[in-house]
């Protein structure tokens, strides 16, 4: 597939880079960026371990109804009417 520029224009930026910022400060400034991705990832790792958390924890299934004692009330009533 190829690089999605082309490597002199890499080379290009890299001299760039190095006029403006100098020798000295390309040691830190490769550490900064270093430290920013390092940070990144572990931010993106965080928040990926904490989305699957959520999703591996089981559901409490909501509480099944108690059935009702209707019937049997209506129980007495078909007793009253055989005693009448």
């Amino acid at each position: 597939m190829g690089l999605p520029f082309h490597p002199l224009w890499l080379i290009l930026i890299l001299a760039i880079v190095l006029i403006i910022f100098g020798p000295g400060k390309l040691p830190e400034l490769g550490g900064a960026v270093g430290r920013g991705i390092r940070e990144f990832r572990k931010a993106q790792n965080d928040i990926t371990n904490e989305v699957r958390a959520s999703m591996d924890q089981p559901t409490t299934p909501a509480p099944t109804p108690t059935p009702t004692t209707a019937a049997p009330a209506a129980e007495p009533k078909a007793e009253a009417e055989k005693t009448s």
